[in-house]
């Protein structure tokens, strides 16, 4: 069994067992599981119609456990102009949650 589900903007697909980065979120520490509610289809490998939503499947959901938090690579940000003595420097690493699918309900 598959689901997309949507999360911060991006559609992912999923199945039992995949291990995926979804955005950062402001938890309890001892938070352990994470509920994608936004499940916009939900099918099954072989033969059947898949259950497509308008926007969202009804009483669908996706269970994930948290494995870890993390950062992504580091992006630089340098803007310049030339002749002006203008240079700005700057860096970010954007936060996210590894999180591995445990059940998909439909």
């Amino acid at each position: 069994m598959y689901a997309i589900i949507q999360d911060s903007g991006t559609q992912i697909k999923v199945e039992e067992g995949d291990v995926i980065r979804v955005a950062h979120r402001d938890l309890d520490p001892e938070t352990a599981t994470i509920t994608f509610d936004s499940v916009l289809m939900v099918g099954q490998q072989e033969g059947s119609d898949p259950k497509i939503g308008s926007p969202l499947v009804d009483g669908a959901s996706v269970t994930a456990d948290i494995l870890s938090t993390d950062e992504s690579e580091k992006y630089t940000i340098v803007k310049f102009k030339r002749r002006k003595t203008y240079k700005r420097k700057n860096g970010h690493r954007q936060g996210f949650l590894r999180v591995k699918i445990t059940s998909i309900q439909a």
